[in-house]
């Protein structure tokens, strides 16, 4: 069965590969842009505080894994698909409902006690069932946060319109309300309401088929279980109830309910119309040209129509936010933090090496205050003193005195000499306490000397722990740093946007490394306009494998021309991955599968192996797909390399 999907992308591309392993062929058309929204303030205090985090989509897991790195809060999910996005996320204790949000509700009651603390709901900004008034009536005070928003795109997908317009799709699935809403408003915009009378729409609720009331499917079918495993289940029953997974397309409806073939008939080219035949197709291929392109110009993209009516088209330039900025001056203000400390200890270190020379010196030079002159002299007059014969033995004869004046005199003198060896024994024991002084001095000194040596040396050690660590810290912030570039730009590869901005954050990270500086000039020439994103390219691939087609099958007969022409009007071609033979048709088969899946280099080189003639056709969507496989290359790279970083700064 060929079966449209209308979810975002990121599930459509998972909800295909299923659909291919049933042996389905899938077509991707999705009808929303999901954008993950930065949290609040009070979020991480939200989260730290709740006992369960509820999760209603497989998008909320992946919105709680960009807002916080916690992994070890329990999770309680709506059904199985999004139990297994976050447990693939690293979330450890993961719960699912097996059900919608009623079951999920019934789980929280069941496994819960709102005595033990808040719930936090993290969702969309729409949901279909208000968990805070529904667990409210049950004691539980549920904090809901909206992490992520799918935007409604403003027309239908080239994808779902040319398969719609071909009478090509067996179903199309609606996985909520509002796609099965946005759908029937942009399929009723397109003028394509009334393709849908051969197609059944299955719903993964019946309140998913409550929108689709006003248009004429072939038959409306709610899942069993509000589940995508159920929607597969659907889709099987389907087919094998008989509806048709792969018709032959032909030019003109049938009346009659064809049956299955058993192989897909080879489109037959009959050349050789002749003048008049081909006049009047001629004629009539372009009245219908004419025709459709005055139809359809209110639903052409917005370029083409302003390019219809003669005008220039000015794209303004798209604001672009750094994101990473405060980042990278929060790396250059801890750098500089780091060597004003280091300067700050090395100039400690200096002075504390000069207070330890100078008290070195001082010790030094203390021990010579034993030796002054001083002193000695003063030790000889004391002995000198003491040694001093009598005073009545004298050198010279003199008139003999009375006894009464020679016994006073002598007293006299005696007293005299005995104050002056007092006086100078006291001053000779002032001396010795001074000198006992400044050699204890010079011993504490000497231990003060010491513990400043040791001080000097711990404060060298601690610097050259601190330098390693400031080492260690700056490489660590580094790598984070391009860890984040590499994740800005993979952004804007997957969203077409521009990335010079983002590229410029790279710059400064790029000195001294030359592997950085390498990816850095391999991203230059396509920073300024930025790539095809794999949805542009998958988007506009039908096109291209028209013309390319009816570039093959024409040659330089008049003929064959208008064959060519029609048949980029009217494009008669198998598609899938099915397909076998090295035929142009075949290969375009090939290459639109691969892209499907998200394949852009296979794509890529399928596309290149056509033959020369279809190069007209192709020289362009291949060089955007080769423009974007060089930048995606290097910024996986980039990624890789940021990893490497992060390992050696750890």
């Amino acid at each position: 069965m060929r079966v449209l999907i209308t979810r975002p992308e990121r599930e459509a591309t998972t909800l295909a590969t299923a659909l291919r392993e049933r042996g389905h062929a899938p077509v991707i058309a999705p009808l929303f842009r999901l954008e993950i929204l930065r949290p609040p303030a009070d979020f991480g205090a939200a989260l730290a505080a709740c006992q369960a985090v509820l999760l209603t989509s497989a998008n909320g897991a992946r919105a709680l894994a960009e807002a916080s790195e916690q992994r070890g809060k329990p999770i309680l999910a709506v059904g199985d698909t999004t139990a297994s996005t976050a447990e693939g996320l690293g979330f450890a204790a993961v719960s699912s409902a097996a059900g919608d949000g009623t079951a999920l509700a019934d789980l929280v009651r069941r496994d819960l006690d709102p005595k033990k603390g808040p719930l936090l709901h993290v969702s969309g900004a729409d949901v279909a069932l208000d968990l805070a008034a529904t667990l409210g009536a049950d004691g539980f005070d549920v904090h809901r946060f909206t992490l992520y928003d799918a935007s409604e795109e403003s027309a239908l997908p080239e994808s779902a319109r040319a398969a719609l317009a071909a009478r090509a799709l067996d179903a199309v699935t609606f996985f909520s309300p509002r796609a099965a809403a946005v759908f029937a408003k942009l399929t009723d915009e397109a003028g394509l309401a009334g393709a849908v009378g051969g197609i059944t729409a299955i719903a993964i609720s019946p309140a998913a088929l409550e929108p689709l009331a006003a248009l004429n499917f072939k038959a409306a079918v709610a899942a069993a279980r509000p589940t995508r495993q159920s929607v597969l289940d659907e889709i099987d029953r389907l087919a094998e109830a008989g509806v048709q997974g792969s018709e032959p397309m032909t030019d003109t409806p049938s009346s009659e309910s064809p049956k299955a073939p058993a192989a897909t008939p080879p489109v037959v080219v009959r050349r050789g119309l002749g003048v008049f035949g081909a006049f009047i197709i001629g004629l009539i291929a372009a009245a219908l040209v004419l025709a459709g392109a005055v139809i359809s110009l209110p639903f052409w993209p917005e370029e083409i129509r302003v390019l219809w009516r003669g005008q220039a088209a000015v794209a303004a330039p798209t604001p672009a936010i750094d994101l990473q900025a405060v980042r990278a001056d929060a790396a250059v203000v801890a750098k500089t933090t780091v060597d004003a400390a280091r300067r700050e200890i090395t100039a400690r270190i200096d002075d504390l090496e000069k207070r330890v020379r100078a008290v070195s010196a001082t010790a030094a030079d203390r021990p010579a205050a034993t030796a002054d002159p001083a002193i000695a002299e003063l030790r000889g007059k004391i002995e000198a003193l003491e040694n001093r014969p009598s005073a009545a033995v004298t050198s010279a004869p003199a008139p003999a005195p009375t006894k009464s004046e020679t016994a006073g005199e002598t007293d006299k003198e005696i007293a005299a000499i005995r104050l002056e060896i007092a006086t100078l024994r006291s001053a000779l024991q002032t001396v010795d306490q001074t000198v006992a002084g400044q050699k204890d001095e010079a011993a504490r000194q000497r231990e003060q000397a010491k513990a400043l040596a040791e001080a000097v040396d711990k404060a060298r050690a601690e610097a050259s722990v601190l330098g390693a660590n400031d080492k260690k810290a700056l490489a660590a912030a580094r790598a984070s740093a391009v860890i984040g570039v590499a994740a800005r730009l993979s952004s804007a590869l997957e969203t077409g946007l521009p990335f010079a901005s983002e590229l410029g954050l790279l710059t400064p990270l790029t000195q001294g490394d030359a592997k950085l500086g390498e990816i850095a000039v391999a991203l230059q020439p396509y920073a300024q306009n930025g790539v095809a994103s794999r949805a542009a390219l998958a988007a506009g691939f039908p096109a291209v494998a028209k013309a390319a087609l009816a570039d093959d099958i024409a040659d330089d007969s008049f003929g064959e021309r208008l064959l060519g022409k029609l048949k980029s009007v009217v494009s008669l071609r198998r598609v899938g991955a099915d397909v076998a033979g090295d035929s142009v048709e075949a290969r375009l088969a090939r290459a639109e599968a691969a892209l499907t899946a998200g394949d852009i280099a296979k794509a890529v080189e399928l596309v290149k192996s056509l033959p020369p003639q279809t190069a007209k056709a192709t020289s362009a969507w291949l060089a955007r797909g080769e423009a974007y496989l060089a930048a995606k290359g290097a910024v996986d790279q980039l990624a890789a390399h940021a990893i490497t970083l992060l390992g050696a700064a750890r």
